[in-house]
C-alpha cells in the first residue's frame, strides 16, 4: 500500500481528541449514513470515511476500531450474522477493566452503542438479540463471529484509497458461533407492535 495518502494534522488532532469510546460513538452518530446511493457497494478506509463524511455500519466499525487503536485498544471487528431476509451488522468491540462494550454505527433506533458492562463476547452479542428483528417482528440474529484483530493486516489499511474487501473476506472466514439451537430458534416470539414501531425510527432519512 505504497504512495497512500496520509492523515492531515487536523485529522490527527480530531482522532486524538476522541479519547474515549463514548466520544468516538458520539462522533460516529454525527456522520450521515452512507446509503451507497449510486449502487456502488463500499467498504471505505477510516481516512476515506473521515474525508467523505458518511459511513454505513461496516465503515463506522472500521473507523471506530482504528480510533480505538490510537488510544491503546486492540482494533477489533465483530460480525453479527442474520437470516437471509435481513441485513448483517458489524460492530467494533472494546474491553475496559475486563468488561466488553461496542461501538456501532446504525441508522436505526436499535443495534447501537454498548457500554462496557459485559463479561464476555457472547454476553455482548446477546445484548443485540432481542433488538434484531424485521418489520414483521421476526427475530433474525443467528450467529456471531470470533472478533477479527485488524492488526493481522499490513499497515496501510487505515488510509487505503481502495475498498477494503479483504477485511470483509476475513470476517467471512472467521469462526462463527450459533446464537441458540434450532429447536429454540423455531419457537421464538416475534417482537411486539410497539417494538416494531420503535425499530422503524431512523436517524438519517434515505431521501
Amino acid at each position: 500500500m505504497n504512495n497512500q495518502p496520509q492523515f492531515t494534522q487536523k485529522e490527527k488532532k480530531l482522532i486524538k481528541s476522541l479519547n474515549t469510546p463514548a466520544k468516538i460513538q458520539d462522533f460516529l452518530n454525527k456522520l450521515p449514513f452512507n446509503f451507497e446511493k449510486d449502487g456502488h457497494d463500499t467498504i471505505k478506509s477510516p481516512l476515506r470515511t473521515l474525508r467523505e463524511k458518511n459511513a454505513h455500519c461496516f465503515e463506522g466499525a472500521l473507523l471506530g476500531a482504528y480510533i480505538l487503536s490510537q488510544h491503546g485498544h486492540t482494533p477489533l471487528l465483530l460480525h453479527l450474522k442474520t437470516t437471509s431476509d435481513d441485513m448483517d451488522h458489524v460492530i467494533a468491540p472494546f474491553k475496559i477493566n475486563g468488561l466488553w462494550g461496542a461501538l456501532s454505527k446504525t441508522n436505526h433506533a436499535v443495534l447501537r452503542y454498548r457500554d462496557p458492562v459485559y463479561k464476555n463476547i457472547r454476553e455482548l452479542v446477546m445484548s443485540y438479540f432481542h433488538e434484531y428483528f424485521l418489520y414483521n417482528g421476526k427475530k433474525t440474529l443467528r450467529q456471531y463471529s470470533k472478533p477479527l484483530d485488524m492488526r493481522v493486516f499490513k499497515k496501510g489499511w487505515e488510509v487505503s484509497v481502495e475498498d477494503l474487501w479483504i477485511v470483509d473476506e476475513a470476517l467471512d472466514r472467521a469462526k462463527n458461533f450459533d446464537i441458540a439451537p434450532k429447536n429454540i430458534i423455531a419457537k421464538l416470539r416475534k417482537a411486539d407492535i410497539l417494538e416494531r414501531k420503535v425499530g422503524q425510527v431512523e436517524e438519517y432519512p434515505k431521501g
